[in-house]
């Protein structure tokens, strides 16, 4: 074992023992205690604006140099909107009903016994995420909310502009009396943490990995502690040929362009033969007059502008102004074809017709499924859970965006009156 690899374990075990003690009493916090310590944290988020926004402006600064994609910068990016925003969204978690120590069912059996299931906090999570500095906030409130202390291990793209925000919800705490542990954020870029944190068995409860599909491999292959899903998101929005034309306009461009480095971006774009025979290329122009780079197959890439496709470019997720196409035959081909490139994030379909749409969502198995609508929506916040910590794509425990309520397990409370066996 390296020194460098010795030091981020004697690091992460000493967060870790500290997160598990703040996790006791989280874990009897009442609902009022942690509403006071997120309204103080918004409150510290407006009132440490200029702070803020200088820390962002360093690590801006530094990923120019270091050359970041615009996506990657637009990630990064905080502005005073965007900081409002992140105030709004602690505010919006604060006024959620308390999740913990939810009845969920309870039902007596002829054996006398009285059996409640009950919503319980995990313990101790470890969040390992990339450039979004607001994820610094999301994961800090939500952890907060159900009860559990967190380890946040941001990028080093956003080392600055998160420890400013993570001082905001520090501050929150000890306005609320809470321990100042139960939100820590890890003070180095050092990668051997990220090691450490995913071989630290009884320390850390679970692993919420944010970021690329590096990341994500990463975590996945080496995590020895449980991991929340959170794969790249190669979304899909299939128009088919029952589809209104106005309304996928509208959204095919929405669910591309209005952010194209976020995990809801479309990045295939599947074009019904039905629909290309009553509208040709309308989708595809649009797209293309919107500065996106279409990478088209068959007579799509006929159209004056378009790249020809290669096959690594379906299930690929671009995060950029770039979207993949092609023309499929009916919705079973669409659905075969999603099938084996998605990621089991989110897809939408274009139709005015009820069957087509229903058989899209009872043969798909992605973790969102959507009729008519941007896939620019698969968001916590936008699904009115406040906020998320990322969009689950695994089939276990949680499934979709990750909220305060999907961040609880559960335990069973069983009362009974002398009874024996």
């Amino acid at each position: 074992m390296t020194d460098m690899t010795q030091d981020a374990t004697a690091l992460v075990t000493r967060m870790a023992s500290a997160a598990r003690e703040a996790a006791a009493v989280l874990a009897t916090a009442t609902a009022e205690r942690k509403h006071a310590a997120l309204i103080g944290a918004a409150e510290a988020m407006k009132a440490r604006r200029d702070a803020i926004l200088m820390a962002n402006a360093e690590d801006l600064v530094a990923a120019e140099a270091r050359g970041l994609t615009p996506a990657m910068l637009d990630r990064l990016t905080l502005d005073d909107r965007g900081i409002d925003a992140i105030a709004d969204s602690l505010r919006a978690v604060a006024e959620q009903p308390d999740p913990v120590g939810r009845v969920l069912a309870e039902w007596d059996r002829p054996n006398g016994l009285h059996i409640q299931r009950v919503s319980t906090p995990i313990g101790v999570l470890g969040v390992i995420y990339e450039s979004r500095p607001n994820v610094t906030a999301d994961a800090g409130a939500l952890a907060l909310k159900s009860g559990n202390a967190v380890i946040l291990r941001g990028g080093s793209e956003s080392l600055h502009s998160s420890a400013a925000i993570h001082a905001c919800m520090v501050e929150g705490l000890r306005q609320a009396g809470l321990p100042e542990a139960a939100i820590q954020m890890v003070p180095t870029p050092d990668r051997a943490v990220v090691g450490a944190m995913l071989a630290a068995q009884g320390q850390i409860d679970v692993i919420i990995p944010r970021g690329g599909k590096g990341l994500v491999a990463r975590v996945q292959a080496e995590a020895r502690v449980p991991v929340f899903a959170h794969l790249e998101g190669v979304c899909h929005v299939y128009a088919d040929g029952d589809a209104d034309l106005e309304k996928a306009r509208r959204v095919v461009l929405n669910a591309k362009t209005r952010r194209t480095g976020i995990c809801g971006a479309a990045e295939c774009l599947l074009i019904d033969w039905q629909f290309w025979t009553k509208h040709g290329e309308v989708l595809v122009r649009d797209l293309l007059d919107a500065g996106v780079e279409v990478r088209a197959e068959g007579d799509l890439a006929k159209i004056a502008g378009t790249v020809p496709a290669a096959p690594e470019d379906f299930g690929r997720e671009f995060l950029d102004r770039v979207i993949a196409a092609r023309l499929v035959d009916g919705v079973d081909e669409a659905i075969a074809h999603i099938r084996r490139y998605g990621s089991g994030h989110t897809e939408a379909i274009l139709t005015e017709n009820d069957a087509t749409a229903e058989r899209f969502f009872r043969e798909l198995d992605s973790a969102i499924l959507m009729r008519n609508a941007s896939t620019q929506f698969a968001d916590g916040g936008e699904f009115g859970m406040g906020a998320e910590i990322g969009i689950a794509t695994g089939k276990l425990h949680a499934r979709g965006p990750v909220g305060a309520e999907q961040l609880t397990s559960i335990k069973y409370l069983v009362t009974g009156d002398g009874t024996t066996r």
